[in-house]
């Protein structure tokens, strides 16, 4: 049975493979990015919604809910959030707290927390009243506090923790309108794009995947979802991670 899938964040390696799962597997598509939709994924079950890169501020805002009012409109009943940042050629993991800036905390907060946040609130109307309908939002392992043995990476593991409450704490607001839904955060494991190029040799041998595969595990994720694993943060093969 065809669904209809929202991927918001498309432009991203995992979002992309997600795009080109769901397709092959016969499956309607909305996608939002600020990119231009692959030539490899221009078809008639795809439909592209492209934000306007110029915009700022309000109008940022005002562009990304007016796309995603055009993406409900088809009913999606599995939306994925894919926003993620690392680092950039001025900015990489902080390997110690004298390396922090506001500069690199703020940008991290803006991608990997402000982005999804808003998405979610723009989104949450229809989570409302759509029943049985599933959201991921993409987070990270190394936003776990309990799990922290190695330290570091200040920026991004604070961006993760706080998107994994953000997830936590929209799922029980969620719950009191709508007890089908289904929101929980998802960490996809290490996969082969630019934000863990930089990474990957010290990857262990057969733990980096490909987009494609990550888009595989994470389609399986969703499928096994039920209201009981609401708010959570889970693991790529579904199981849950500590907070």
């Amino acid at each position: 049975m065809s669904e209809n899938i929202l991927i918001i964040g498309a432009g991203s390696g995992i979002g992309r493979g997600l795009a080109r799962h769901y397709l092959d597997q016969g499956h309607q598509v909305q996608a939002i990015s600020r990119s231009r939709c692959p030539s490899a994924l221009a078809q008639p079950a795809m439909n592209w919604l492209q934000l306007d890169t110029t915009a700022a501020g309000d109008a940022a805002d005002s562009t990304a809910n007016s796309a995603v009012a055009e993406a409900v409109t088809a009913q999606p009943t599995i939306i994925f959030i894919c926003q993620g940042w690392l680092h950039d050629n001025q900015h990489g993991p902080e390997k110690t707290l004298r390396q922090l800036t506001a500069a690199q905390m703020q940008k991290s907060f803006a991608i990997n927390v402000w982005q999804p946040a808003l998405y979610l609130k723009a989104l949450f109307g229809y989570l409302s009243k759509q029943p049985q309908v599933k959201v991921l939002v993409l987070s990270a392992k190394v936003g776990s506090i309990s799990d922290n043995q190695l330290g570091g990476w200040y920026s991004y593991r604070a961006s993760k923790a706080a998107v994994n409450m953000l997830v936590k704490t929209s799922s029980i607001e969620l719950s009191r309108y709508n007890k089908t839904a289904v929101l929980v955060s998802v960490h996809p494991g290490t996969t082969d794009t630019a934000l863990s190029a930089p990474f990957q040799a010290n990857v262990p041998a057969g733990q980096l995947q490909s987009a494609a595969a990550t888009a595989r595990r994470l389609a399986a994720v969703a499928e096994q979802l039920t209201p009981q694993l609401s708010g959570n943060l889970l693991n790529w093969d579904g199981d849950v991670l500590p907070f």
